[in-house]
Order: structure tokens, then sequence, then C-alpha cells
């Protein structure tokens, strides 16, 4: 609507085995990218956050995306991003150490974040404003150990699960966390927070994932109370500045009622008084919400944002969000999820290969609109 902008978030899937598979598909007719890139066109979003998009040094992958979604789909109208960001990420990048305890360095699991190869599992912002480049900000670096009140990770009998030395070599994000300043007609910045904490499963015993996604989060709530103990890769220290234009976009892998994770860290999240939680819906997750496990889940289910199996769970959940600052006034606000009877319910219905493989992601796009600063 005139004198707003809208902000997306969407975990697109778009993740392959190997470096620059991502890349050499761009170039090819794919059934899922074209689904992804017709969803986006239809939200049209001004600034968009990506997660999962494989990240190749060149940024080629991200430049053919962005190409077209540049010439549209079928009868949808291409959206130009002049503005592109997609930097460095922990997934996939070797450690050098050996942070799984199986006696051998090397392989996704001895990675700074789970990955194959450096760049995989990686972000993108894809922005039709300005980005101020110069002050973007990220957090690549930051151990884990600096986290005020760190929820080290423990083993059944108390001790710690890593030794000291690779306690303190740990790095915090698993993926990124970065500060991405957007200009906005009259000049101020926007500064958008983009992240993917690790999801909490996939681990043992000593919660390793469960851990390490609450104090991602943990760090997010850190940038937006303007925190004195952080310090970006640059030597920058502290987070945003009182009254800062906000909004946190990404792949929490949390859900404040449901699911594995330990909950506390996104409530502070969507509950935070600098966060008025626009708490977007769809018709298609409140359907969806009547078979297996999901019937049983305690959040709204309209709020649902993943499609996971019903049985034998996790089921779905909301864990992916756009979350403005106060400062802001929202004017609207949705996920990208038809109902089964919608035209549009191809995009996010099981392809045709068989089995749950989706037409375009297991996630579905948030959006939210804000008023432009007066």
């Amino acid at each position: 609507m005139p004198g707003s902008i809208r902000v997306a978030s969407f975990n697109v899937g778009l993740v392959r085995k190997g470096a620059g598979l991502l890349l050499r598909e761009m170039g090819e007719r794919s059934p899922q990218i074209d689904a992804v890139a017709e969803i986006i066109l239809r939200v049209r979003p001004d600034i968009l956050v990506l997660q999962k998009f494989d990240r190749d040094p060149a940024h080629r992958a991200l430049t053919l995306f962005a190409e077209r979604l540049g010439r549209g789909i079928d009868d949808v109208a291409g959206l130009d991003y002049p503005f592109l960001y997609q930097g460095p990420v922990n997934a996939g990048l070797p450690s050098g150490l050996d942070l799984d305890g199986d006696g051998k360095r090397g392989g996704p699991r001895d990675a700074f974040g789970y990955g194959r190869f450096p760049g995989q599992y990686g972000m993108a912002v894809l922005s039709r404003l300005p980005i101020d480049y110069d002050r973007i900000r990220t957090f690549q670096r930051f151990p884990w150990a600096a986290l005020p009140g760190a929820d080290r990770p423990v083993n059944p009998d108390g001790s710690p699960y890593h030794t000291d030395q690779v306690w303190r070599a740990l790095r915090l994000s698993s993926v990124g966390h970065w500060v991405v300043p957007i200009v906005l007609p009259g000049g101020e910045r926007l500064h958008v927070i983009a992240a993917h904490p690790t999801p909490p499963v996939f681990d043992g015993p000593e919660d390793l994932n469960g851990r390490r996604n609450g104090d991602e989060i943990r760090l997010i709530l850190g940038l937006i109370e303007g925190a004195g103990w952080l310090e970006d890769d640059a030597g920058m220290r502290g987070g945003l500045a009182r009254g800062a234009y906000f909004v946190v976009a990404g792949d929490m892998n949390a859900d404040p009622y449901d699911g594995a994770a330990r909950r506390g860290a996104i409530k502070a999240l969507v509950d935070h008084p600098a966060i008025p939680d626009p708490a977007p819906e769809s018709d298609g997750a409140a359907e969806a919400a009547a078979t297996g496990i999901n019937r049983t889940q305690l959040g709204p289910p309209a709020q649902d944002t993943a499609d996971w199996r019903d049985e034998p769970g996790p089921g779905n959940m909301r864990v992916d969000y756009v979350l403005p600052s106060a400062t802001l006034r929202v004017t609207g606000s949705g996920v990208f999820w038809p109902a089964p009877d919608h035209a549009l319910a191809r995009l996010v219905a099981p392809d045709q290969t068989g089995g749950r493989r989706p037409a375009s992601s297991d996630h579905r796009l948030v959006w939210v609109d804000v008023a432009l600063p007066e």
C-alpha cells in the first residue's frame, strides 16, 4: 500500500548436496526454483530475507535468482531487486577441531555450523531499496562462551560436553547473524536483523542444538536491547541505538508453544516490549492443523509457518518470523499458505514426484507491511 514497505522472510529450501550445484541448477529449468520465485513475485516484498540459499564465492546463484525474479514467472510480472547481500556464514566452514567428539577433524559436524561445504545453508538479503553496505554488521565470529550466561552443553553426569579448549573456540552463530541497514525514502535506516538459528534437534542428551538455538536467539535480544557485551566481526561493540527502526527476520527454528526448542528465548523475543508481534496468519495453516499431531499442539494453528510431518511429528509450527520494532507502525501481515482449494495451493503442495517433497519449500513465506516513518 502507498506509504508503506513490505518485509518478508522465506526459508526457500534451496540447499544442494555439493558446492556449485545450486548455481548450475539456476541455469536450468527447475520446478522448485520456479515455485519459490512465483511465491515471492505474488507477495511482492520490498525487502526479502532468504534462508537455506547456498552461497557460492562469487554470488552467482543469487544474482541469477534475482535476474529470474526480474523476468517474472508466467503471468506474474517481474520484480527488480537491485541491491543484494549474501555474507559469509559459519555453515560448512571448517573449524579445524573435533567438535562432535568422534576423534576425527573434518566433516559437516566439525564445521562451525553444520554443513558439507562452506556456504551451504546460506542466507541472503534482496532489497528494492538501497542497502547501506558500509554499515552492515556481522557476528560470524562471536564466541558462544562470550554470551553472558551461555547455556554450555553438559553430559548427563553434569560434566562439560566440550573440552575447555573447544568451548572457547566455538562460535555461537550456526549460520549467520547480520544487521543490514536499508536506506528508506526519507533517509532513515531500517536495520534488518537477519538470522537462522540451528534446529534444536539432531543431537543427544547434552542438548547441544537445543541450547545453541536458545542462545542464538538471545544474541538477537542483545542486539535489540543495545547490549554492551556484543562485539561484531569488525570490533564494533554494542547493539542497536535506542529508538532505532529495526525488523527481525528469519527462520528461528523455535515455536513459542510447541516442539523441542527451549522456548524461553523465543517467547522472550516475540513478547519483548520493543516488538509488538504482528502474529501473521494464513487459511492454509489453519486447515492443515486438523491432522495428526497438530491436533494436540498448543500454539495458534493459523500462525504456523512450517509444514512438517504430521505422523509421528513434529507437526506444523510457527518458526519463521518478521518482527518489526515498536518504532514502526504495522499496516498488514500474512503467511503465504493458501487453503487446499485455492488455485495457488499448487505452490505449497507436494510436487509431482511423490512423497512429501514440496513444490517449493516446507516453510512458508512470512510478510509484514510497515508504514514509512513520517
